[in-house]
């Protein structure tokens, strides 16, 4: 119920982002025209519409979201034809046959001079639904995330038409409040046919600003009225309360004549049944974790989140090995990059993991385990009974504390303390009081705060240019790129890439040329060299090369963290942009 209220929510703070406003003319053409036959079955076309492409688009893959390209180009030219008729009645009489009734019946419908067609008006809601699916905010990425990961669900498809409720209830009320306020100005003024031509008017900028792309790009990056930041509280405050009282359920103590706290029961364990590969060794046997104290990692090797948790994994499993404790990792990859198993074994050989590691290319083990994190840690104790959880980075010391329980539970004698981590350079832990810039995509898929112009192109090869001056935690690119769902390619011989942050440490995904060839880069921090703000993957002058696909870290600071300027400049073509992540 928590979730169904905080995607309802999400869908109703949609009305006051940016990108929705050249939808809003499509909503009040319907304004003058009794709601129920009128304004309802537009809300209900736009609501299904929109749920069905989001649903599709989750668990379809490419296809569908190719299909919904040519479905919003129809739906414009339905639109565009609608505004027409309300601009320029007599465009209508000039059409084909069949084109003049349709467009003299909806030309008649909004101006109210004849009794509006249910029909027409859920066609019009639903052509509005297709060009407003693009329009998503944080808490629609989680969805749509949650299902691509698990797949096709009841609960997806009621998380989705929730959002889309939402959306709906918000645009009703304006709706019903746009209906008051032009009959107030029809009597005042008698204004109904201006009222007419300006909303055919509004209705035809709108079809400009979306095929334009103005709805998923430049308007999508204002930061005045945007939804971001209001569905980030939304979801750190519901989210948040959530996670607190799943932690404090799983961390519920009972202390019986001065016993240790005891760690309720979660269910049991699921299997760790379709991998596509183990690494490390093979598939623990249900006989070989009999009786064990087992530890379920979550992990991919790009995630810096991970990658700073890794050290405290790596440790536990050297110093409980011996006395009982398996820790099993489970790759699953967030990137394509990540799924080639080549890749994967490199970095297993890089950061020094000898435990058994599982390649859940297919996300069997995570849907399995009902997962949504990177890192996610389950601790199983003896009997196969999931004892704790825990989601993120932090809280190593209770976690160890967890394994200890769980080791006594067992039978085994273990002393108390937590293990000493040196953990040094990507896997420092991060400065939080200084970290202000969050993780940040370059994939068109769930890309923010993008400055550079032109708007972002879709799988086009693309010359930007960037501002003058850019905000805090906007981004933009410089020379010819090619943007893709996942990851932005340099395609001219030179090309940049700005970030203005405020944190003590800058990362960045990235990789060489789709034929393997080392890309040459130069780092400046505010036009300046790094020096001693240098990362561990860059030379004090801001040079590197990229050789990889990983994580590259390319700014520590040492000194006071302010709002810094970063710029990275690729010095051979083919170079791979991912992801920003901040410690």
């Amino acid at each position: 119920m928590l979730l169904l209220l905080l995607a309802y929510l999400g869908g109703v703070l949609t009305i006051v982002s940016p990108c929705i406003l050249p939808v809003l003319p499509f909503v009040f053409s319907r304004a003058q025209a009794p709601f129920l036959r009128s304004g309802l079955p537009l809300l209900v076309g736009m609501a299904l519409t929109f749920a069905l492409v989001a649903s599709l688009a989750a668990v379809g893959g490419g296809w569908v979201v190719a299909a919904n390209q040519y479905g919003r180009w129809a739906a414009l030219a339905l639109v565009a034809l609608f505004g027409a008729t309300l601009l320029w009645p007599r465009v209508a009489d000039r059409l084909t046959r069949p084109l003049v009734a349709l467009g003299s019946r909806l030309s008649e419908s909004a101006s109210g001079e004849a009794p509006p067609s249910v029909g027409a008006s859920f066609v019009l809601g639903a052509a509005t639904g297709l060009l407003w699916a693009p329009c998503a905010g944080p808490i629609l990425g989680l969805i749509l995330t949650g299902a691509a990961l698990q797949g096709a669900s009841l609960s997806s498809s009621l998380l989705l038409l929730a959002y889309a409720t939402g959306a709906a209830t918000s645009m009703g009320a304006a709706l019903l409040l746009g209906a008051k306020v032009f009959a107030g100005m029809k009597r005042s003024i008698g204004a109904g046919e201006g009222i007419r031509k300006v909303l055919g008017a509004a209705m035809l900028a709108g079809v400009a600003a979306i095929a334009l792309g103005l709805d998923t790009g430049a308007l999508a990056n204002l930061s005045v009225a945007s939804t971001g930041g209001l569905e980030q509280r939304l979801l750190a405050k519901l989210g948040g309360e959530a996670r607190t009282n799943s932690e404090r359920a799983a961390l519920t103590v009972t202390r019986t004549n001065g016993e240790a706290p005891r760690l309720p029961e979660l269910g049991i364990a699921p299997p760790l049944d379709g991998a596509t590969q183990w690494l490390n060794g093979n598939r623990p046997s249900n006989a070989s974790l009999s009786g064990k104290v087992v530890l379920v990692d979550f992990w991919t090797y790009s995630c810096i989140n991970c990658l700073r948790t890794l050290p405290y994994v790596k440790a536990w499993a050297k110093k409980y090995g011996p006395q009982g404790l398996v820790v099993v990792g489970v790759h699953a990859p967030e990137f394509a990059f990540e799924r080639d198993v080549d890749n994967v074994r490199k970095a297993l050989k890089d950061l020094g993991i000898d435990y058994v590691v599982a390649v859940d290319n297919d996300f069997a083990i995570w849907r399995a385990y009902r997962n949504q994190y990177w890192p996610a840690h389950y601790f199983i104790d003896s009997k196969g009974q999931i004892r704790h959880q825990h989601f993120g980075e932090g809280n190593h010391a209770e976690s160890e504390h967890v394994i200890q329980q769980l080791l006594r539970e067992s039978g085994v004698s273990v002393a108390g303390g937590v293990a000493e981590v040196p953990a040094q350079g990507v896997q420092a832990a991060a400065d939080e009081v200084a970290l202000h810039s969050a993780e940040t995509y370059i994939g068109y898929e769930r890309a923010s705060n993008f400055a550079s112009r032109p708007a972002a192109a879709r799988d086009t090869a693309t010359e930007y240019t960037l501002p003058r001056d850019l905000r805090l935690n906007d981004w933009g690119l410089a020379g010819r790129w090619t943007i893709g769902r996942e990851r932005a390619v340099l395609d001219s011989s030179r090309g940049r890439i700005v970030y203005r942050f405020h944190s003590r440490d800058l990362h960045l995904v990235l990789g060489p040329s789709s034929d393997g060839r080392p890309v040459r880069f130069r780092v400046l921090v505010d036009g300046k060299e790094p020096g001693e703000a240098q990362g561990s993957d860059v030379s004090a002058d801001g040079t590197g090369v990229v050789t990889e696909q990983r994580l590259y870290q390319l700014v520590r600071q040492t000194g006071q963290i302010a709002d810094r300027t970063f710029s990275i400049e690729f010095l051979d073509s083919g170079a791979t942009a991912y992801l920003f992540t901040f410690g």
